[in-house]
């Protein structure tokens, strides 16, 4: 084995039986299929045309702007794959550049984000100019913070970066602010990457990539043939042209996220953090103490300890759900709501 993947830490999707399951950023709301016409005999479309034409025309692209995966997680694998590294991202973030520049064997700069889990300007500049990183990722909304970054900010590091800047819009549904993927015909080197994993599609595991029709064309050609199966292929176009399963996940994440909120604001001890996507970050003293409290009680949140001391994550469940969530953190800290 190489080095780097002997030191590799890999990223552990652990499942703990629970009766609420509130730790994987996960929609409260899935698809229920009827039959599917799918010919298992025979291999899906290697270009997904139909399903890549559907969403170029629901963001206003050509489909040659699109390049789709298997989840956004290959779609990192392509992107480090082609241009190696090194691959500079803010941190706390979404764990999946780190690991996959590591299994690349490619040099990973992690830049600490400011105290409002914002980008810090000067980190960030300094840190282009002195590493000249091949790509750049930054979430926005950033996972595990929650929050969109400064539009500023990213215009310019688009402008002082040499290499490919993108955009992680994976949480972008549930934002107020609009998306950047208008700006890829400004910016050469901005690429957007989204997922249909948050919005009740998560097993069907399809994620994509908009950016320069050249830059695509390029990327494409590490894509594993046929990388997006015909169940997955058929199941989301389905949904996405109906539209209801996301339209009801996006309305009912908005409005209790804005609940879940206020609710954990008015516990004694509660940090929460102000969200844009589909997860709230709390801080709170003995934070895995409370972690381990509510799983006993079967509730389960993504402990952050090792990555923001003494926070929380929580994914924005069923009004019921929610409801009883705040009722079990109330008793744990001795509170009424």
């Amino acid at each position: 084995m190489r080095a780097n993947i002997r030191q590799l830490r890999p990223y552990s999707a652990v499942e703990i039986p629970c009766r609420i399951k509130l730790d994987a950023n996960e929609a409260p709301y899935g698809l229920v299929p009827g039959p599917i016409a799918v010919d298992t005999n025979r291999y899906p479309d290697p270009e997904a045309r139909e399903l890549r034409n559907h969403l170029a025309h629901t963001l206003n692209v050509d489909a040659e702007n699109i390049l789709l995966g298997n989840g956004s997680d290959e779609v990192i694998y392509h992107l480090i794959t082609s241009l190696g590294g090194p691959v500079l991202y803010p941190m706390p973030t979404f764990v999946m550049y780190g690991i996959i520049a590591q299994t690349l064997g490619e040099t990973s700069v992690a830049v600490p984000l400011g105290d409002d889990f914002d980008l810090d300007t000067n980190a960030m500049t300094e840190a282009i100019r002195r590493h000249n990183p091949k790509v750049i990722f930054m979430s926005s909304p950033n996972n595990p913070t929650g929050n969109s970054f400064n539009r500023e900010t990213i215009l310019e590091i688009l402008s002082l970066s040499r290499g490919i800047v993108v955009i992680d819009e994976a949480y972008q549904p549930y934002s107020p602010r609009p998306s950047v993927v208008p700006m890829i015909s400004r910016y050469n080197n901005l690429y957007v990457m989204r997922t249909l994993s948050k919005v009740g599609l998560a097993a069907l595991r399809v994620g994509f990539l908009v950016g320069a029709a050249e830059g695509i064309e390029e990327l494409n050609k590490v894509r594993l043939p046929y990388n997006v199966n015909a169940l997955s292929q058929r199941m989301a176009l389905m949904a996405l042209q109906d539209g209801r399963l996301t339209e009801q996940n996006t309305k009912t994440v908005i409005a209790e996220r804005q609940r879940l909120f206020e609710g954990l604001s008015r516990l004694d001890g509660i940090t929460a953090y102000p969200s844009d996507a589909n997860f709230i970050l709390i801080k709170t003293a003995n934070a895995k103490t409370l972690h381990q409290r509510l799983l006993q009680s079967g509730i389960l949140l993504k402990d952050m300890t090792s990555a923001l001391e003494n926070c929380l994550r929580i994914t924005i469940g069923r009004p019921e759900e929610n409801t009883e969530l705040l009722k079990a953190m109330a008793e744990a800290r001795g509170t009424t709501l």
